[in-house]
């Protein structure tokens, strides 16, 4: 009977090790910081632009040579 009794203390507790390590692996991911969303790059708009800036090269369309 001592044997049986050992084994199944043994049993619920590592149950309830198990559940306690799940609970903190969860806590642990939910404590992380939710990561900005800013661009990595951005692209001026036709109101960021002045008409003095230089507009580049042009491209010519390929049949007017």
């Amino acid at each position: 009977m001592p044997r049986l009794l050992a084994a199944a203390v043994t049993c619920v507790l590592s149950a309830a090790l198990a559940v306690a390590a799940a609970l903190g692996i969860v806590a642990l991911l939910g404590v992380t910081p939710d990561q900005p969303n800013v661009p990595l790059v951005t692209f001026p708009t036709s109101s960021d632009t002045s008409s003095d800036a230089d507009p580049g090269p042009t491209a010519t369309p390929a049949g007017k040579r």
